[in-house]
C-alpha cells in the first residue's frame, strides 16, 4: 500500500510540472485552474487507495478468495504393535449350563518396529460386555455397558526390553460352561473379547481388541410327544416334533387328530381341517440395572427395569395333504406332517439365560381351523356343512441352539489322568515260594524241540 502511494504521489508531481510549463509557454498561468487540477488528482488517489483497502479487508476476512486447506495429520508411530493369534478350537460350550466349559489357549504376539523398545508392563484381559439397548438413563455409560473382567494376565513382572522382531507370548484359560453364549438381540447383547495393552518406559501405551465369540450346542434330544385336548368337543391333537432345532435347517412335526366324529342314531356330525397355520415366535426379556448414581429411579441398587420383545421369525400355512377317515375306531382320525424351518433372514437368537437378566425362548404355535358338518349314516359321503367352524391352537416349546458339528467337549478328547491309570504290573492274589530240588537247565532235546516248534 505505501509503495502504491509514493507511485501516486510522484505521478502527481509530474503532471503537475508539465501543467506549470504548459502555463509559462502560452502565458496563461492562472492559479485557479492550477488548484482545481490538483484537487481533481488528489480526490482520485484518494478513491483509488478506498477501493485497494476494501478489496484488502475483503480478501482477509476470506469472502472473495477461498481459504488453502492444511496438510492432513499424520499419526506418530509407535515402536512396536500388538497382535493375538488364536490356537485353540472355537469356542463351544456343548451341553446346557452344566457344560464343562471350552479350552481357551493362544499367542499374544509382541511385533517390535524400532531396534528395540523397553516396555513396563504387558497385561491382558478377558473381559464380557453386556450392553443394554434400553438403559435406565439413556446417556449414562455404567447404566448401559456393564464390564465383567473374567481372567487377567501379567506377562511381565518388571521392566523388560525387547529387541527388534516379534514375540511370542503363551496364554491359556478354560471358559466355564455357565457363561451365556455371545448374543445380540434388539434389547441387549453379550459379546467376549480380549484387551491388550502395553506400556513403554516413555508412558506411551500400546493396545489391541480381539472380539471372541461363544457358541453353546446342546446335543440332539428324543422326539417329544404332546397331547392337546379342545374342550367342549371331543376332540384330541396329538403332536410329535423335536425339541432342539437350529437356525439353518427344517424340522419335522407330525400332526395327529382324533375325536373328529360324533355318531348318533340316523346322523352323525364330523369336523373338517379346512387349514393349518404355524408359526415359530422368538420372544426376548431382559432387566436393564441401574448404577448406583440413578439407582433412585427405580427404587434403590440391584434393581432394574423390564422389557420384553416378541417376534415372528418363522411361518406357513398348511392348506392340502392331511388323511381323513372318518370310519376310524375311535371318533376318526386326521393325519398330517409338514416341515417347519426359520426364516434366512430372520437372524434368531439362540436361546439364552443370562444371569444379568437377559432370557430368550421360542415357541411354536399351531392354529387350525376347523369346519362343522352334518351328515346321514345311510350316506356319509354326501355331508351339508353346518356353518360352525373353530380355531384350536396349541403351543410347544422349542430349544434353537448352533449345530455341534463333529465338535466334543474338551474333557471327552484329554488323556487320561495319572490317577486314572492303574499300578502296573498286576498284583496276584496268593503267591508262594518254591520248595523243592534244583530243577537245573532243561535237556538238550526239549530245547531243540522248543526251536523248531
Amino acid at each position: 500500500m505505501s509503495s502504491l502511494i509514493r507511485s501516486l504521489t510522484r505521478t502527481h508531481q509530474t503532471q503537475q510540472q508539465r501543467r506549470e510549463q504548459k502555463a509559462k509557454s502560452s502565458h496563461l498561468e492562472d492559479p485557479t485552474d492550477l488548484e482545481t487540477g490538483v484537487q481533481h488528482q488528489h480526490s482520485a488517489a484518494m478513491d483509488f487507495l478506498h477501493f485497494a483497502s476494501k478489496e484488502k479487508r475483503q480478501s482477509s476476512s476470506g469472502r472473495s478468495t477461498p481459504k488453502n486447506k492444511g496438510s492432513p495429520r499424520i499419526a506418530p508411530s509407535q515402536p512396536a504393535k500388538i497382535e493375538i493369534q488364536m490356537e485353540s478350537p472355537p469356542c463351544v460350550f456343548y451341553g446346557a449350563t452344566n457344560s464343562s466349559g471350552a479350552l481357551l489357549s493362544g499367542q499374544l504376539k509382541l511385533v517390535v518396529t524400532d531396534l528395540e523398545v523397553r516396555l513396563t508392563s504387558i497385561r491382558m484381559d478377558l473381559k464380557g460386555h453386556t450392553v443394554t439397548k434400553k438403559p435406565v438413563a439413556k446417556d449414562c455409560p455404567d447404566c448401559i455397558d456393564k464390564i465383567t473382567t473374567l481372567k487377567s494376565w501379567n506377562f511381565i513382572t518388571e521392566p523388560t526390553t525387547y529387541a527388534h522382531g516379534t514375540h511370542n507370548l503363551p496364554f491359556s484359560y478354560l471358559l466355564p460352561g455357565h457363561l451365556p453364549a455371545t448374543t445380540h438381540s434388539i434389547l441387549a447383547n453379550i459379546d467376549y473379547g480380549l484387551e491388550a495393552e502395553a506400556v513403554t518406559a516413555l508412558a506411551d501405551t500400546i493396545k489391541h481388541n480381539h472380539p471372541l465369540r461363544v457358541q453353546r450346542a446342546l446335543q440332539p434330544m428324543p422326539e417329544k410327544q404332546s397331547v392337546r385336548i379342545f374342550p367342549p368337543t371331543n376332540m384330541t391333537v396329538n403332536v410329535i416334533n423335536t425339541q432342539i432345532v437350529h437356525p439353518i435347517g427344517s424340522f419335522l412335526v407330525q400332526f395327529r387328530m382324533n375325536g373328529v366324529v360324533t355318531k348318533e342314531k340316523s346322523a352323525q356330525t364330523r369336523w373338517r381341517i379346512r387349514k393349518l397355520d404355524w408359526r415359530i415366535d422368538e420372544r426376548i426379556e431382559n432387566i436393564s440395572p441401574a448404577c448406583p448414581k440413578h439407582a433412585h429411579k427405580v427404587g434403590g441398587e440391584g434393581k432394574g427395569h423390564r422389557h420384553e420383545d416378541s417376534r415372528t421369525i418363522g411361518n406357513d400355512s398348511v392348506k392340502k395333504g392331511w388323511k381323513t377317515d372318518f370310519d376310524s375306531p375311535g371318533g376318526g382320525q386326521i393325519e398330517l406332517e409338514f416341515a417347519a424351518s426359520i426364516r434366512p433372514n430372520a437372524n434368531p437368537v439362540c436361546d439364552v439365560e443370562s444371569a444379568t437378566g437377559l432370557i430368550a425362548t421360542h415357541l411354536l404355535i399351531i392354529e387350525i381351523i376347523v369346519a362343522e358338518e352334518h351328515a346321514k349314516n345311510t350316506n356319509t359321503k354326501q355331508a351339508v356343512p353346518t356353518g360352525s367352524a373353530r380355531v384350536l391352537r396349541t403351543q410347544f416349546k422349542l430349544i434353537l441352539t448352533e449345530r455341534g458339528g463333529m465338535g466334543i467337549s474338551w474333557d471327552e478328547e484329554q488323556p487320561p489322568m495319572y490317577e486314572d491309570v492303574p499300578a502296573s504290573p498286576p498284583g496276584y492274589i496268593k503267591m508262594s515260594d518254591y520248595v523243592g530240588d534244583d530243577l537245573g537247565p532243561p535237556p538238550e532235546e526239549e530245547l531243540e524241540a522248543m526251536e523248531r516248534g
